[in-house]
């Protein structure tokens, strides 16, 4: 990370410190002096509820990330960081597997499941040598082995570091790395007992090892922890370098970078017989493998008498050495990156130059085309914020694009596209919007008719007793039954494979295969894995649908909203107008396009496929009509995918109620792009002229070819204006987190 520091800002993702007598969640960061990784540590109340601290924890990275421009590259060490950072919108993803964690001691029962989940989002899995490589090399299409690397210079101090003993002091052997169940133990301490002339010094923290079961010899001496940059200084004064590995399941696929930093510091290494360091190192003579017992002690005898033969053996090494470093690492690391976003996969969302055009005014600063989320929100910025006459326009009689509410017949507020559910963890967005709208609390549930009964969606416990007659306890019980349910997937390609691998396929059957064939008109197994990827499955009772911390519906409807938005003297408003009949008739500076760019540019290269929606609005004499808001329907032989109860969201006490069946269809109005590789590829195509238009700014969702949630729309266009203007992000920060936003320096 302190290569990517040195051309990236990189932010490290500590996991959380319960701290006693914290009132609320609180962050503490760091910048290491040395290589400017800014380092954020969550810190939670030690008597806080810990079902909450995963969103807590998502609170506390959303406000960190608030004013950050992007793009984002997440980088996973472990699957379990996911579930409170998966909503980050992010270039590439990448998973860097260091070991295999479901092997260790204490492994939490919701790992696997969670690994499954990120392979199936990841871009890139990297992973620590090459015996991992071979676990997961058929489980990812792009999965690349990067064994241990060696930064030599630090290690080889080592080699002119003053010795610290006398020169007929007693053999000194040593080991510095965490001391946890891959440590043999026992062949410790058979090492001690059979040479007693022998000291070994074991350099690192104790971790799932009770101090009672750590053997005692006089001349065994386990001496705890040493910052990185004493590891030379402590090497210096052995003889001999040991890796007494336990052989099982926690060591059979690491690749310890001990042992290139052990040969750097010029010293003869010992380890037991662990697959990587034979794969590697098995050739050279001054790395002995043996196994426990007899054949360790003795290798130990050979490697003593190396370390004072002043052979050739130290060149030898050194040209092993020669060949590794973390440089390299770094550049191969980075090179993939770069092919990862190229591919497209997670494009970013501005897909042309965002300066604004110099020159005298005439009659527009800009006119921006479409009165959705994406066009109202930088008309209102350009307009109130950068003092500039905007000119709106849109091919409906209406702003508000497909968030557009109204009053029906029956006097109910519905949105005529579709329900919108407002939420999101974004404090930025949700104060931006509130200058325009109060709130009315709303969380959001939804039910899907299954079996003949109404299950609650996302799949959770509640959901798995109903459907099987379980009576499932606990959130272990409920994972343990969504794992037996999993089916192993080879390579995580589809939405079909997301789901399948997750929770087996009866539950994708029941709940997912009907459902995607009528939204997309497309088998899972032909769609992209983001389709699914991001569908959660819990194993708790939480029946909410969204866990953001902001959910909430406008007061007055949305439509009020951007009424209220757009109501500014700097603002003109051109309603049922196609913008090319306005483009030339309203002379302006520069244009904001939040249509489809694919009809920017004439389909040029052909139509982007979309996925259109149609609705029947009712109107019913009953109070109520359903359980909940929406219920989905995900058999193929209900022609609908979900119906819609409005009163539900608006709160509104009227007679009778209103509801909306909504049916997918091929063509009309554009709204959900269709994720297939082919469709990138196109839009792409489409990117790259946009790109070169420096009078126009795409934002949007039509304009970026992109499904985002409304709060993520909104997001993109205000970090569009601050990118156009180099303004302020909009942010309120609580009190008792502001000092924390301010890094302080460390000594790393």
């Amino acid at each position: 990370m302190s290569r990517f520091a040195a051309q990236s800002r990189v932010l490290f993702w500590e996991e959380p410190c319960l701290v006693e007598g914290l009132p609320e969640p609180d962050l503490h960061i760091d910048v290491c002096a040395t290589s400017g990784v800014i380092v954020i540590t969550p810190q939670l109340p030690a008597d806080g509820a810990r079902e909450e601290d995963g969103e807590n924890s998502k609170r506390l990275l959303d406000l960190f990330l608030t004013g950050e421009s992007g793009p984002f590259v997440r980088w996973y060490y472990t699957p379990m960081m996911l579930p409170f950072s998966e909503h980050v919108m992010a270039d590439c993803i990448v998973y860097d597997c260091m070991d295999e964690l479901a092997n260790f001691k204490g492994a939490p029962p919701e790992l696997l499941p969670l690994e499954q989940r990120l392979l199936s989002q990841a871009d890139l899995v990297f992973t620590g040598g090459y015996s991992l490589y071979e676990a997961k090399k058929d489980r990812h299409g792009h999965v690349y082995p990067f064994p241990s690397s060696v930064d030599a210079a630090h290690f080889a101090q080592a080699r002119s570091a003053p010795i610290r003993r006398p020169d007929d002091a007693r053999p000194r052997l040593g080991f510095y790395g965490v001391v946890d169940e891959r440590m043999d133990v026992e062949l410790l301490a058979a090492l001690a007992d059979a040479r007693p002339g022998w000291d070994l010094e074991i350099v690192g923290p104790v971790v799932k090892i009770g101090e009672a079961d750590l053997p005692r010899r006089p001349n065994l001496h386990f001496l705890g922890g040493r910052s990185y940059d004493d590891l030379p200084g402590c090497v210096a004064d052995w003889d001999v370098a040991l890796m007494p590995f336990a052989i099982n399941d926690a060591t059979r696929f690491i690749s310890p970078t001990k042992t290139p930093e052990y040969l750097a510091a010029g010293k003869p290494v010992v380890s037991t017989p662990i697959a990587d360091v034979i794969r590697h190192y098995g050739q050279i003579e001054a790395v002995r493998i043996a196994e426990r017992g007899d054949a360790f002690i003795r290798a130990c005898d050979a490697a003593l008498a190396l370390s004072r033969s002043g052979g050739d053996w130290l060149a030898e090494a050194d040209k092993v050495l020669a060949g590794m470093s973390w440089d390299k690492s770094f550049q191969q690391m980075s090179r993939l990156i770069r092919e990862a976003i190229s591919r497209g996969a997670h494009a970013h969302p501005i897909v042309s130059p965002t300066s604004w055009k110099s020159g005298p005014s005439r009659h527009y600063d800009a006119m921006v085309v479409g009165a959705g989320f994406a066009g109202a929100v930088m008309a209102e910025r350009l307009a109130a914020d950068g003092g500039r006459k905007v000119l709106l326009v849109d091919r409906r009689p209406h702003v508000g694009g497909n968030a557009y509410d109204e009053l029906d017949d029956a006097g109910v507020l519905i949105h005529r596209y579709g329900p919108h559910i407002f939420h999101t963890n974004s404090q930025e967005i949700f104060d931006y919007l509130s200058r325009f709208t109060r709130w009315r609390p709303y969380e959001h549930r939804v039910l899907a008719a299954v079996d003949d009964l109404l299950v609650p969606m996302p799949i959770n416990r509640t959901t798995l007793n109903m459907l099987y007659g379980l009576d499932l306890a606990t959130e272990e019980e409920a994972a343990a039954f969504l794992a037996a349910q999993a089916e192993p997937v080879s390579v995580v390609r589809t939405s079909e494979d997301v789901v399948i691998s997750a929770v087996g396929r009866e539950l994708y059957e029941k709940f997912f295969q009907g459902y995607t064939r009528k939204q997309w008109g497309l088998d899972p197994s032909e769609l992209d894995k983001a389709v699914t990827s991001r569908v959660p499955t819990r194993t708790s009772k939480d029946d909410r649908y969204f866990t953001d911390r902001f959910q909430a519906m406008p007061l007055e409807g949305y439509t009020r909203m951007f009424e209220r938005m757009l109501d500014h003297p700097n603002i003109d408003i051109l309603l049922g107008v196609d913008y090319c009949e306005a483009r030339d008739a309203y002379p302006h500076d520069h244009l904001v396009f939040t249509g489809p760019i694919d009809e920017y540019f004439g389909y040029r290269y052909g139509k982007l496929p979309y996925r259109s929606l149609r609705f029947r609005h009712v109107s019913l004499d009953v109070d109520r009509y359903q359980p909940v808001a929406v219920v989905n329907y995900p058999s193929p032989d209900v022609p609908h995918t979900r119906i819609t109860e409005y009163k539900y969201l608006t709160g509104q006490q009227v007679p009778g109620t209103s509801i909306t069946y909504e049916f997918p269809a091929a063509e009309g109005d554009p709204y959900y792009p269709i994720p297939r590789p082919e469709n990138q590829q196109l839009f792409k195509r489409y990117e790259a002229l946009a790109m070169a238009q420096t009078d126009v700014t795409f934002v949007g969702r039509l304009a970026t070819y992109r499904y985002y949630n409304m709060d993520q729309v909104v997001g993109q266009a205000l970090a569009t204006y601050r990118r156009m203007t180099k303004a302020p992000a909009i942010r309120t920060v609580p009190a008792h987190l502001a000092a924390a936003a301010q890094p302080r320096p460390s000594a790393g």
